[in-house]
C-alpha cells in the first residue's frame, strides 16, 4: 500500500447525515444527489466523512455523512447540513477498484500502516474523495482517495 502525508485544503462541503453501519451510506448518497440536483448544485467532488471507529462503536451507532463540495459562498440548500473538514495534515492513499472493497482498503490503511507509521491521529473525520463515478468508468477503474488526519 502505498500512502502519501500531504497537506489538504480545508473543504466546505453540504451533507446528508446517516447513522448507522457504513456499508449503508448509499442511502444517504441517494438523498444528497436528489437534493443536490433539485437545487441546480454544480457537479463537484463527492465525499464520505467517517466520525467513528467501526472496530470500537456499535453498527447502529455509526456516524458518518454523504457530501458534496460546495465553494465558500453557495448557499447550503434545504435539506443538506453544512460541515467543514479542516486543512492539515493527512495521510492518504489511493483505492483502485469497487467500492466493495473499500472496507479492505480501510483495514489496510489504519491496520496495517498507521499502528507501523510513527503518527498520530488528530481529531476529526476521516473521509473518502470519490475521484470518479459507476456511471463514467467501468468498476474496475474506480478511483477513491482515502484520508486520515494526522495529529
Amino acid at each position: 500500500m502505498e500512502v502519501t502525508v500531504k497537506e489538504m485544503a480545508g473543504l466546505r462541503v453540504a451533507t446528508i447525515p446517516h447513522v448507522g453501519p457504513y456499508d449503508r451510506i448509499s442511502e444517504a448518497f441517494a438523498r444528497l444527489g436528489e437534493i443536490a440536483d433539485a437545487a441546480g448544485l454544480p457537479e463537484t467532488a463527492l465525499l464520505a466523512i467517517y466520525h467513528d471507529d467501526p472496530q470500537t462503536t456499535p453498527a447502529s451507532a455509526l456516524r458518518s455523512a454523504a457530501a458534496i463540495v460546495v465553494s465558500p459562498h453557495a448557499k447550503v440548500p434545504q435539506g443538506l447540513v453544512e460541515y467543514r473538514l479542516p486543512a492539515g495534515r493527512y495521510a492518504c492513499t489511493t483505492h483502485m477498484g469497487p467500492y466493495e472493497r473499500l472496507g479492505d482498503a480501510w483495514a489496510r490503511l489504519l491496520g496495517e500502516w498507521f499502528p507501523r507509521s510513527g503518527h498520530r491521529l488528530r481529531e476529526g473525520g476521516s473521509y473518502e474523495i470519490y475521484r470518479n463515478t459507476p456511471a463514467s468508468v467501468p468498476q474496475e477503474e474506480l478511483e477513491t482517495e482515502l484520508c486520515v488526519p494526522l495529529a
